[in-house]
């Protein structure tokens, strides 16, 4: 099912988290943070959504970490009932992708419903207090677009969170499959 993210309430707490990596890794909401805030983004392996974006993502989340944004991506999907998100398929699909972020498996979907995360992809950008600032989508392209012109709405909103600890006044929703909750 086809959703868009919510709009960005600013301000909003980031909730605190400790999840691992498919390998054992854990990493805290507070570790992950970077001097310049911390960006959030609840992705998976098979939606095709994500697969149109990941590559972009991963370098995105790169030119973040270089300005001192922390980055994170969490897998919040029922991987029982979809096994290409089960975690040894995360690991592959980060090797593929180049997504050095760690990929943080929510096992019991605990941190995707305390983020309020509706679809994947779904972004939540806070500045360096933890305060939500962005909740809008990666760029202009979109799943079929030309990427070669796009505007990353995402870095150039946390590049200016990063400047003035406030993100932009429009922001346009992502837009994903809904994440696949455990019945």
């Amino acid at each position: 099912m086809l959703l868009q993210s919510q709009v960005c309430d600013f301000g909003w707490p980031a909730p605190d988290f400790d999840l691992a990596t498919p390998d054992g890794t854990r990493h805290t909401r507070d570790g992950l943070m970077g001097q310049n805030g911390l960006l959030v983004a609840f992705i998976c392996n098979h939606c095709p959504y994500v697969v149109a974006i990941i590559d972009r993502l991963a370098e995105d989340m790169k030119t973040l970490e270089a300005a001192g944004i922390g980055c994170a991506a969490i897998m919040s999907n029922d991987y029982r009932d979809y096994p290409a998100d089960a975690p040894d398929q995360m690991t592959r699909f980060a090797q593929a992708h180049g997504l050095v972020a760690p990929y943080l498996v929510d096992v019991d979907q605990s941190v995707g419903k305390a983020y309020g995360a509706v679809c994947t992809p779904d972004f939540f950008g806070f500045d360096a207090k933890g305060g939500l600032q962005y909740r809008g989508r990666l760029d202009d392209v979109g799943m079929r677009g030309d990427p070669s012109a796009r505007v990353p709405e995402l870095v150039n909103a946390m590049t200016q969170v990063a400047r003035t600890g406030t993100g932009p006044a429009t922001q346009a929703p992502s837009m994903g499959c809904s994440i696949k909750w455990s019945s």
